[in-house]
């Protein structure tokens, strides 16, 4: 095996190839070569909605997996890729943030497997578009006063640079959730990467599965002490006064950020529509101040003199003309979207499209922008134990992130992947290899009752012990039913998120910053960093004043100070 790849010392003149790569970075990277273990086609999408997960196990995916040789193969590929990457550095003039909500690192797993067999592989040797990036770290998700994150702290964390209290957005851990009063005091804002990207001149977007007044979308606007502040009624409800605090639908509309953002995407109309009206889909409005916030953000771009769209089907979003429009807003549900194997695809966009079309219309900036996709009904899906729905939304965004992989170029798009916090379903037992995910796993040796590849450890999936208090016989239950509720240890009427460290992947400029174990506020940080905005790009010297022998001397691993042979 010593003869796979060229030692340095015996043929390569590192030295010039370390030279080139530092005075030519600028150029376009080799393209990714595929993996051997991948099909040709990813486009599963092309399968009917209904899992057509195999019914028998397959022991070998490949019959060539007997043989060292295929493992060895294998190997040396994935060698050679690594050898081959080039650290992409100088300013990245866009960046992308994905978002999967809860996508902890069994989601992931369970989710390859999944999109795998739905191509007719075994599964576990599939990769999901974004698992192909360069380079992959762990972040850590606890939120100042919790060990365990929602989405609230942790968007302030990853989008807003600042770790902050459980349920607060925006605000630093100085701000106590559902306090106004104490929300109020300017010295707690805390600003996102999309702020400093509109204050570089540059275009930014907001896209999301979930209502865009929920609390991930937020994190890229909104400053609130309470994430369930969506509208003035919820302010309301909870005792405080919507007159003096503002709603985050508002803050959208009309804050300093949110009316700036030119790409707005996902559920929620509700939110902006006044109770006793209905939406397009007769969804009734809960706003008590009477408003429509969608026509005033309409009024409030004609009368800047701006080109605007505002659509609420997938039709219309497909019809928009890209280069005429400079401002869209898409709502597309009055509450959260449909699931994707739950929705009317003549009507309801997918992620991978309306991530398409934002980056159509923030593309034309010669600034750049920076774009904040979610996908955020993979967390629904895991809080029912519907692990189902929740991996096919995993698998929905790995559609998304591929296009944009696909749309945009290393050498100036810097793509972040990652998630906001985990959940407790666990990807275990002693399946044979190219078993349907989604099914049962294996049989217990105590009791000879089955259980299920995935399980929670908690959650509404808790099955009641038989009336002599035997454990609950799941092999009279139909997993394949999108809504199966997965089993669970404890009864819950929610399953819970997970406190584990949560996966990152990047591409790009400065991507190998991603790498390694480090809080989760650094995100933000490090994308600023790369675009060189926000205060990050002022904290150590900027890319283009590192030289190009130094760069030199980090490939060569030689000490920071002279180079060989320098005087």
């Amino acid at each position: 095996m010593g003869n796979w790849i060229e030692r340095p010392d015996r043929r390569l003149p590192l030295l010039l190839l370390c030279l080139a790569g530092a005075l030519f970075l600028a150029t376009v990277v080799q393209a990714r070569p595929n993996d051997p273990l991948e099909p040709a086609n990813d486009d599963f999408r092309m399968h009917p909605k209904m899992s057509n997960l195999r019914k028998r196990s397959i022991t070998n995916a490949n019959k060539n997996e007997d043989d060292a040789s295929f493992w060895e193969d294998v190997a040396k590929g994935i060698l050679t890729n690594r050898l081959k990457q080039q650290y992409i550095r100088g300013v990245a003039k866009n960046a992308i943030i994905f978002l999967g909500d809860g996508m902890s690192v069994p989601t992931m797993s369970a989710a390859r497997a999944y999109a795998g067999q739905l191509l007719g592989m075994s599964g576990e040797e599939y990769s999901l578009s974004f698992e192909k990036f360069p380079f992959a770290g762990f972040s850590k998700t606890y939120c100042v006063d919790g060990q365990v994150a929602d989405s609230a702290c942790s968007a302030t964390a990853y989008l807003g640079g600042v770790k902050t209290n459980v349920g607060v957005i925006g605000l630093t851990g100085a701000v106590k959730r559902g306090n106004c009063t104490e929300s109020l005091n300017e010295g707690t804002r805390v600003q996102s990467i999309i702020k400093w990207a509109q204050d570089a001149g540059k275009s930014t977007g907001v896209v999301t599965t979930t209502r865009i007044t929920h609390a991930s979308p937020t994190g890229a606007y909104g400053h609130v002490a309470e994430r369930n502040w969506e509208s003035d009624a919820d302010i309301a409800s909870s005792g405080e006064d919507p007159a003096v605090c503002e709603d985050i639908a508002q803050q959208l509309v009309r804050g300093d950020t949110g009316k700036k953002i030119n790409v707005i995407m996902g559920g929620g109309r509700k939110n902006f529509r006044a109770n006793g009206t209905l939406d397009e889909e007769g969804t009734p409005g809960v706003r008590m101040d009477g408003k429509d916030l969608i026509e005033e953000w309409q009024r409030q771009k004609q009368d800047e003199g701006s080109s605007y769209k505002y659509v609420w089907n997938r039709d219309d979003l497909l019809a928009v003309d890209a280069q005429s429009t400079d401002y869209l807003l898409g709502l597309y549900a009055g509450d959260h979207m449909d699931y994707h194997l739950m929705a009317d695809s003549k009507s309801d966009p997918t992620l991978k499209e309306m991530t398409e079309r934002a980056i159509d219309i923030l593309e034309k900036n010669p600034k750049g922008y920076v774009l904040f996709v979610e996908g955020g009904r993979i967390d629904h899906g895991h809080h029912d134990s519907m692990a189902h729905l929740a991996v096919d939304e995993a698998v929905e965004m790995a559609e998304a992130v591929g296009a944009a992989d696909n749309r945009t170029s290393e050498t100036d798009t810097l793509i972040v992947v990652t998630a906001d916090h985990a959940h407790t379903m666990s990807y275990a037992g002693y399946p044979a290899r190219g078993h349907p995910i989604l099914s049962i796993g294996g049989m217990s040796d105590v009791d000879s009752l089955p259980y299920s590849t995935l399980s929670y450890a908690n959650g509404p999936g808790y099955k009641s012990p038989t009336s002599t208090g035997g454990r609950y016989d799941i092999s009279n239950d139909n997993l394949n039913d999108f809504q199966y509720h997965f089993p669970g240890t404890v009864p819950l009427a929610s399953e819970t998120h997970g406190g584990d460290d949560v996966a990152v992947y990047a591409r790009g400029p400065w991507s190998e910053l991603f790498t390694g174990n480090y809080e989760q506020n650094f995100i933000m940080h490090a994308m600023c960093y790369a675009t060189q905005i926000g205060p990050a790009s002022s904290w150590v010297a900027p890319p283009e004043q590192v030289t190009a022998r130094r760069r030199v001397a980090e490939c060569l691993h030689q000490p920071k100070g002279k180079l060989a042979g320098e005087a």
